[in-house]
């Protein structure tokens, strides 16, 4: 990966790389009472007090009042724990629960109505639920960058490929599953959406909310247009 940081540094992201652990004799000269989830946390509190410009290595070591040199017993660069701390971050997202898995009843003879409706036609999921599940999650994940405005430049900067980042991808595929859009189509909205997030990212802070809910709502009816779901109610209004 190459990083807005480091344009001529091509480096593995922490995610892909397994690190080996280290000789009984070392572990035993590491430092007491660190270890890496305690180092993560600190750094995404550091970095919401100071910012992604003035965090080093350096500075977190003396956060934890540790030697930055005991730092690297848990990660291998700087790039490792900013990757860590961004993933920490997506975590506090709440994200909208995967839909129970229905069981088959048999159709009813003279009846197509249960074929129709197709597997998301209970409650919570299909095109009755989609557009205001997809419109909390995406003002949460807008609630996430103004809290924490380091994390637009480092989702740009790094792959963003951790357990958190996985899941809410996973989150928004389901949303737009219920959707009823094809394959294809489907795939399309996802890029919409996700770029949508993330070229809201760096305006987070600048951008009112009524003007980020207007825009979400202008997507979410061309998908709904597309889906053939007419009736799609809005959320800007209620912002005013």
């Amino acid at each position: 990966m190459v990083t807005a940081a480091d344009p001529e540094e091509t480096r593995t992201s922490v995610w892909l790389t397994a690190r080996p652990a280290a000789p009984a004799r070392r572990r035993s000269e590491a430092p007491s009472g660190l270890d890496r989830e305690r180092i993560t946390a600190a750094t995404v509190r550091l970095l919401d007090a100071e910012g992604l410009g003035r965090f080093s290595m350096r500075r977190l070591a003396a956060e934890l009042g540790v030697t930055a040199m005991s730092l690297y017993w848990y990660v291998d660069t700087k790039h490792d724990l900013l990757e860590l701390a961004l993933d920490r971050a997506l975590g506090e997202l709440a994200l909208p629960a995967a839909p129970e898995p229905k069981p088959e009843a048999p159709p009813e003879a003279g009846s197509e109505a249960g074929s129709e409706a197709g597997p998301d036609a209970g409650p919570g999921t299909g095109p009755a639920a989609w557009p205001g599940r997809l419109r909390v999650l995406a003002c949460g994940y807008r609630k996430l960058l103004v809290a924490h405005p380091w994390v637009a430049p480092l989702t740009a900067a790094y792959p963003n490929i951790g357990p958190h980042a996985r899941a809410f991808d996973a989150a928004l595929q389901r949303l737009l599953d219920a959707t009823g859009l094809a394959e294809a189509r489907r795939t399309g909205a996802h890029l919409a959406v996700s770029y949508f997030l993330h070229g809201c990212g760096g305006a987070a802070r600048r951008l009112p909310e009524r003007d980020f809910r207007l825009a979400l709502d202008v997507l979410i009816a061309g998908i709904a247009g597309i889906a053939g779901i007419g009736g799609v109610a809005g959320s800007a209004a209620k912002t005013a």
